[in-house]
Formats: structure tokens, C-alpha cells, sequence
């Protein structure tokens, strides 16, 4: 079964998310995602602050850019999010915005160097183990968890080009795709994942594929969805992004699980006037029609 879920955007006031977490919760929806984009919202205290807001609602943290954050630091608050929330935090990491990197001192000369050191030290801590390691970015001695997972967590990483991609079928436990991937993009990215996994000997266990997908309805959907489409430099002729009432919008998100995807997750535009409507439109009138 596809998982649905939605983004609470930073674009919006942090003060606005207890009620949209709420909502969520209430609601019935299965995943609530978060962003830590720069300059916006910090991804773990809104993580946490939605996680303590509601009972049964998974948050996702996707993504946080792991220049800005040591991975001591990003284990031992993922744990402590495991630990106090069992089974309900979902963390991603990724490269960050380059831009956004170089803005504060932090910008890597390679990114996927960084990465894939980040993932295998991150996956490591929150597995319990003691790590030392000298790398080119990652440099940790004798370090390990007082308070790790009581199980097994899952670790995702963000995505965009061929050597990332395939970077995490490599070293994480799933991939998460920007809303600029088509379906054919998701077949794509899911044949360098199984090269990347095949590489590093992963032949067990499944490997996550979450997808965003731009989504308006109401009122100006369509007008909405270009706009935003076009602000972030797509091609007319894409095939990205769903406009209308549920069944379109469903439509949409069976042909992106068709294509590989596990979870799809339903991003509004930066400008939608509903946010709570929103994610009541994600899991009472598509979530039926979504296999």
C-alpha cells in the first residue's frame, strides 16, 4: 500500500504548525513533512514540537543539509526523537542548497564525499556502535550514543543527480526525490539505487523510495501550480506536479507509486491559502483513492 502523506512548508510561520499537526493527526494522515530550509525553520525543533503536538501522525524531518550539522550532534537528537516518539520520526539528510551552504562558510568541495561519510558515520551511532573515523569531512574519535534507538532506525537521504542517487542505494536506508522527479524519473532513480546497493553487497532488506509531488486544489489550483512550476524553472511540457479535485490529484500519485514509489508526499504550493484544508484534502479525499 502507497503511503500519503503532506509538507507543512517553512513558508509558512512557525506558529502556524501546531494546528496544521493537528489537523494531520485528526485527520487520519499518515506522514507530516517538514523542512529545514535556510534561512526558514530548524527541521528537529519542529520535528519534535510536532511529534509532542500529536499522537499517532509520523513526521518526517526531509531534509536536514548535513554541511551545517555535526553528525555527533544529528545522532544523538535523532535518537533522542526515536526514543521519545517510537516508530513516528522518519529523519532524511542531504547535500543542502549549495547557495545556502556558501552563505554561511559551510559549503563542501564534495558534496558526495561528505554525504556518503555522513551516512555510514550517522547510521553507525544511531546502530549503537562506537566510531572512530578519519575522513576527508567526518572526523569522530571514540564516539558513541549513551541513549541510542532501542531498535533499528531507518535513515533516508535526499537526492537529485545520477552519483547521489546512486549514493544512497549504497549507504542509507532509503531515497527521498524532489517534486522535479516524473515518473520516469522515479524508474530511473530506482535502477541506480539497486546499482549503488549491488555495489556495496546490499542485497537484503527493502530500500524506501519517497517521492514529493507538487499538488493544488480549490480555488486557482491550476493557476497556482503553473506559477509555482514555472518559478522553479520547469519545462511546460513536464510531467510534474497534479491541479484539482481528488481524483486528479490521485491520479497523479498512482502514477509516481506505479513507477517505484513507496510514500508519496503531497506539497502544496508555497502559496496555498488552506494549509489545514490541505492536509484534510490529503487524507480524507485522496487517501480513498490511493491504493
Amino acid at each position: 500500500m502507497t503511503t500519503l502523506g503532506a509538507v507543512f512548508r517553512p513558508q509558512l510561520a512557525p506558529e502556524r504548525l501546531r494546528s496544521v499537526a493537528r489537523t494531520a493527526d485528526g485527520s487520519g494522515l499518515e506522514e507530516l513533512w517538514l523542512w529545514e530550509d535556510c534561512f526558514l525553520e530548524g527541521g528537529i525543533s519542529t520535528g519534535a514540537a510536532a511529534l509532542a503536538w500529536t499522537e499517532r501522525v509520523r513526521v518526517g524531518i526531509g531534509l536536514l543539509p548535513v554541511p551545517l550539522r555535526n553528525v555527533a550532534v544529528t545522532a544523538m537528537e535523532a535518537a533522542s526523537l526515536h526514543r521519545m516518539f517510537p516508530g513516528r520520526a522518519i529523519l532524511g539528510v542531504g547535500h543542502g542548497v549549495q547557495d545556502w551552504m556558501g552563505q554561511v562558510g559551510a559549503r563542501a568541495a564534495s558534496p558526495v564525499t561528505l554525504l556518503r561519510e555522513y551516512l555510514v558515520a550517522l547510521r553507525a551511532l544511531l546502530g549503537g556502535e562506537r566510531v572512530t573515523t578519519e575522513g576527508r569531512y567526518v572526523r569522530l574519535h571514540d564516539v558513541a550514543l549513551d541513549w541510542p534507538p532501542d531498535g533499528p532506525v531507518e535513515v533516508l537521504a535526499g537526492a537529485v543527480g545520477p552519483r547521489t542517487v546512486r549514493l544512497t542505494g549504497e549507504a542509507a536506508d532509503g531515497t527521498v526525490l524532489t517534486a522535479g522527479t516524473t515518473p520516469d524519473g522515479v524508474r530511473r532513480a530506482r535502477r541506480l539505487i539497486e546499482e549503488g546497493r549491488t555495489a556495496a553487497g546490499r542485497t537484503g532488506g527493502a530500500h524506501q523510495v519517497v517521492v514529493y509531488l507538487l499538488a493544488a486544489t480549490g480555488s486557482g489550483a491550476r493557476e497556482r501550480l503553473r506559477a509555482e512550476l514555472a518559478a522553479e524553472g520547469a519545462a511546460p511540457e513536464a510531467d510534474l506536479g497534479a491541479a484539482g479535485d481528488a481524483p486528479a490529484v490521485a491520479a497523479a500519485v498512482r502514477r509516481l507509486a506505479e513507477a517505484g514509489a513507496d510514500s508519496v508526499i503531497l506539497q502544496p504550493t508555497a502559496d496555498e491559502p488552506d494549509p489545514e484544508g490541505f492536509v484534510r484534502f490529503v487524507a480524507r479525499e485522496v487517501r480513498p483513492l490511493v491504493p
